[in-house]
């Protein structure tokens, strides 16, 4: 991705080790003609040591978006990403702040994002779609397990990407436990219907345009063989971790069902979209509207969402839907040796 001969600068903030911030490295490796940049706020980032950065930057957590926009006035990056959900949300808050410093950021719209940041209101919003979904509902002191039924699972309404604080409850004393639990730790708990995988557990990504065009859609269908995959297996139930793996081919019905979530919502970037499926029927559990941990995967199936955005926005052309390589693709941890005084201060 160049322009007049000079490469697109690219910064990632938030870059930990196995998070959205590498998988969006390397996918822009991947894509190739871009320098990119790296910034976080733990000195341990994985990121900030890998090799392929142009420059990476230690920055702290107080006046983080100042921190941050310094970096990229340093770097004199183009495009910003954020690399996790809590740098989406303070990033954000301020877009036109970056924007009138000359730096796009690549999200999604602050309407979508806000939407879909409460699972309670999402499901809301889903429901008057009449989007099919799984029974979910709020869990108040007279709550009724019959509403969603058991087993079920209990989950925060915001904040539980890569399945953070969800659990599988086998009885109404199991969900009020949970449920307690999730308060005290200054969440609000949800009750969501318990949607076993015989069918298949998908995620799916669905990358919109500013104007709302639908560019394209790639679903994957998830593997459970392998325990980075899997956050809790036991008592006739299946909780997957944030590490997705599986196989990814034309899957037309359901990428279609997932456009629609899309559209319905008025996204206008990245969204993910994580279902389990009933009778043929995507049911989402999930609607993230970012890029997905799995980004680096579909880009190696063809799908490379990041390069195609920030194409769009050099040229002004709508990308070509690309051709997707069906098959299977898995993924590891990787492990790194920093010295001691190579660690940023």
């Amino acid at each position: 991705m160049r322009i007049q001969g000079a490469q697109t600068r690219v910064m990632i903030a938030g870059v930990g080790g196995a998070s959205l911030g590498t998988e969006i490295f390397k996918s822009l490796v991947l894509a190739g003609g871009v320098e990119i940049y790296g910034c976080d706020v733990s000195p341990t980032a994985y990121g900030l040591y890998q090799p392929g950065f142009a420059k990476t930057y230690r920055i702290t957590r107080d006046r983080y978006v100042d921190q941050v926009l310094d970096c990229c006035r340093d770097a004199g990056v183009e495009f910003l990403i954020p690399g996790g959900e809590q740098p989406m949300a303070l990033l954000g808050a301020a877009a036109e702040r970056l924007e009138a410093a000359g730096v796009r950021l690549l999200m999604n719209a602050p309407g979508v994002v806000a939407a879909c940041s409460d699972k309670n209101e999402t499901f809301r919003l889903l429901a008057s779609l009449q989007v099919p979904m799984p029974r979910t509902a709020g869990i108040g002191l007279d709550f009724d397990a019959q509403t969603v039924g058991l087993p079920c699972i209990v989950k925060p309404a915001t904040d539980s990407g890569g399945s953070a604080g969800v659990f599988f409850a086998l009885t109404t004393e199991e969900v009020a436990v949970y449920a307690d639990y999730i308060r005290r730790m200054g969440g609000t708990p949800v009750a969501q219907e318990y949607v076993d995988e015989g069918e298949g557990e998908f995620t799916i990504g669905v990358l919109s345009l500013p104007d709302g065009t639908i560019v394209g859609s790639i679903a994957l269908r998830r593997v459970f063989d392998a325990k980075l995959s899997v956050s809790y297996r036991g008592r006739g139930g299946l909780i997957s971790s944030g590490y997705s793996q599986g196989y990814i081919d034309h899957f037309p019905g359901l990428c279609r069902q997932a456009e629609r979530i899309a559209a319905g919502i008025g996204s206008r970037g990245p969204i993910n979209v994580q279902g389990r499926v009933r009778g043929g029927v995507l049911l989402p559990f999930e609607i993230n509207p970012r890029f997905s941990a799995s980004t680096h995967l579909r880009s190696l199936a063809g799908f490379n969402e990041i390069e195609m955005l920030i194409r769009y926005h050099l040229t002004g052309r709508r990308p070509e839907a690309p051709t997707i390589r069906p098959g299977w693709y898995l993924r590891s941890l990787a492990e790194d040796f920093i010295p001691v005084e190579k660690i940023l201060p």
